[in-house]
């Protein structure tokens, strides 16, 4: 199956994000459920929505699907007519897409975060379009354990590759708890170059 198809079969999933020196990291596992069953064991729930900036995806999937391709189609747009692009600017335009919606909402849990001019940013939106800049944060179905091992493990004070650990570790420690995650890590490291996956198997 082609990876840019695997994001239609996104269901249950842990994702998480945090903010450091000079870089943004985001991750998430791969396993995609429906109801207790493992739809897919290699979907992609970090994308990309420009060199560097990113989304992690946790709901809904073809609600998912759209937005995602909507903000793609905002870039191309930006890229057309010059505009500067901020992580800021994509979560706010993000965030009022998803509060026009609130009487049908997109059933979404979202990270958005990248660097851009003015350094590396983080937010969180939730379904009704609220959103908020973070620190560090986490999503999805195994969130409550991953937000234990960020709350344990995280300073502003962390190097690039330091953080990098510590979002594994997170998300392992989802795969080890929750049902719904599951299969590998993936991560995702967004500073003033681009961006640079990994991925890491869970034993």
């Amino acid at each position: 199956m082609a990876e840019s198809n695997r994001i239609k079969y996104l269901k249950g999933t842990t994702t998480v994000g945090l903010k450091v020196k000079k870089a943004v990291i985001l991750a998430a596992d791969r396993r995609a459920s429906a109801g207790n069953y493992v739809a897919h064991k290699y979907v992609r729930k970090v994308v990309y929505i420009t060199d560097k900036i990113g989304m992690t995806t946790a709901g809904g999937v073809a609600d998912i699907q759209f937005l995602y391709d909507y903000m793609k189609n905002i870039y191309h747009f930006n890229q057309i007519s010059g505009m500067p692009i901020t992580v800021r600017s994509i979560a706010t335009y993000l965030a009022n897409v998803l509060s026009f919606s609130k009487y049908f909402p997109y059933l979404v849990q979202l990270l958005i975060g990248g660097y851009d001019q003015e350094g590396p940013h983080l937010f969180n939106l939730d379904y009704l379009g609220d959103f908020t800049e973070e620190k560090y944060v986490a999503t999805g179905s195994g969130s409550p354990v991953a937000m234990g091992v960020l709350e344990d493990n995280y300073s502003e004070e962390l190097e690039p590759e330091q953080a990098i650990h510590v979002a594994r570790r997170a998300i392992t420690s989802a795969i080890k708890r929750d049902s719904y995650t599951g299969t590998s890590v993936i991560v995702a490291r967004f500073n003033e170059n681009g961006h640079e996956e990994f991925e890491f198997p869970v034993k």
